[in-house]
């Protein structure tokens, strides 16, 4: 260990200590917004005069039609897998705003949103063409915070968990007017700014330390 004078100990551990606690500030923050969009589910049922609306009824559901060796490294367009990774195609098949829902595999539950021209796996659901009066952008956000806890009482397979369609075509979703939607959507979209500039945050506070030490 490079051991520097006392005194300069002390003012290193002053600045790593101010940049911790910017990071454990910045870490609350994300906590806390996080805790809340959990709970917008639960916001949404209380909401007065919503419609409860089987989600075959709101929105196109699709499945991709290629398997997981389509994927190449230098393909130009998204491609969604049941898999967490960033994969890509040579080619699309969508050029839409769509919610995208693993079918089987580990990542049952999750939800992720995109808008422009991607590719899907055979066993990844696509929502897409949105009913009238229904943001797409809303249904995303309701279903990341209610769509996993509703499919894990619903999953079939031992060695494999998937979904089958018949249990996301009547899963029910509380639709409010499209302005509360609107509104709604603004406020969580609000909060994804804050997420993400605190994460950088802590990017940097982190990368600072780092400069800190490798200075002694």
């Amino acid at each position: 260990i490079p051991l520097p004078p006392l005194e300069v100990q002390k003012e290193i551990v002053e600045q790593i200590e101010v940049k911790q606690k910017a990071i454990e500030a910045a870490k609350a923050v994300i906590e806390n917004l996080e805790k809340e969009r959990r709970y917008f589910g639960q916001e949404i049922r209380k909401i007065k005069d919503v419609e409860w609306v089987e989600l075959e009824n709101m929105c196109d559901i699709k499945t991709g039609k290629k398997d997981v060796n389509h994927s190449t490294p230098d393909g130009k367009y998204p491609f969604f897998t049941c898999a967490l990774g960033q994969y890509k195609s040579p080619d699309y098949a969508f050029d839409t705003e769509a919610i995208l829902l693993p079918g089987n595999g580990a990542n049952v539950g999750k939800v992720f949103y995109f808008k422009g021209k991607f590719q899907a796996y055979q066993r990844t659901y696509i929502l897409l063409n949105f009913k009238d009066k229904i943001l797409g952008k809303f249904l995303y956000h309701y279903l990341s915070a209610e769509w996993s806890d509703y499919i894990e009482r619903r999953q079939f397979g031992s060695a494999t968990n998937y979904i089958v369609l018949g249990g996301l075509q009547k899963f029910k979703i509380p639709l409010p007017s499209l302005e509360v939607q609107k509104q709604l959507v603004a406020e969580m979209e609000e909060q994804e700014k804050i997420i993400e500039a605190n994460k950088k945050l802590i990017g940097i506070m982190e990368q600072k330390i780092a400069e800190v030490l490798n200075d002694i």
